[in-house]
């Protein structure tokens, strides 16, 4: 279990190598990165940010990932609303982490599942 709570905290801290390369992709055209509307289609596992761009690789389960009453990756996009993006692949990277996190929670619940009985 401690290796699982340091694989987590690196994870969370953006520091493990696990997270290179991300699932999510930055895609789009032009230089517009600017978080104009949240968009987010789950039948193509997108978030539109602007007529130009978008996040692709975002499936429903990490969309509607919470820690702490938040829906991860719609805050940080609402908390930039009205601003251009500065580092779009951190976004990505955060897509990653919570995909990872999610696997290892399930690993985690299967050992305190064989416990617990």
């Amino acid at each position: 279990m401690a290796e699982y709570g340091k694989e987590l905290a690196d994870i969370h801290l953006l520091k493990s190598p696990r997270l290179s390369p991300p699932i999510a992709r930055y895609q789009g055209s032009g230089s517009n990165d600017k978080v104009e509307s949240i968009e987010y289609d789950e039948h193509k596992c997108t978030v539109r940010i602007n007529p130009d761009k978008y996040f692709e690789g975002i499936t429903p389960e990490l969309w509607n990932y919470h820690i702490g009453g938040y829906q991860v990756l719609h805050k940080y996009l609402k908390d930039r609303k009205g601003k251009a993006l500065a580092d779009p692949l951190h976004y990505c990277r955060i897509a990653t982490a919570l995909a990872l996190t999610i696997d290892i929670q399930v690993r985690i619940d299967q050992i305190i599942g064989t416990i617990i009985q």
